[in-house]
């Protein structure tokens, strides 16, 4: 199984952009998509497969956060 997870851009540099994943900084390869600083991507290994709205975004990381919780045993 293949999971995706959403993040923000925060800063790009040349086809390379860090992007905030839940408050983890991450390094992702952008030349599949049309990005730009505040965007909200898709990522999976190391690479941005699309550019999301940022709705659509927040409810998905809100999801991977309860996950987490339960996982934790903190729900």
């Amino acid at each position: 199984m293949c999971v995706a997870v959403p993040g923000k851009v925060i800063e790009i540099n040349g086809n390379k952009a860090k992007v905030d994943i839940l408050n983890n900084i991450t390094e992702a390869d952008i030349r599949l998509v049309n990005a730009k600083p505040g965007d909200y991507v898709l990522i999976h290994a190391g690479c941005a497969l699309e550019v999301m709205k940022q709705d659509m975004a927040e409810e998905l990381l809100a999801v991977f956060q309860e996950l987490e919780e339960v996982a934790n045993g903190n729900a």
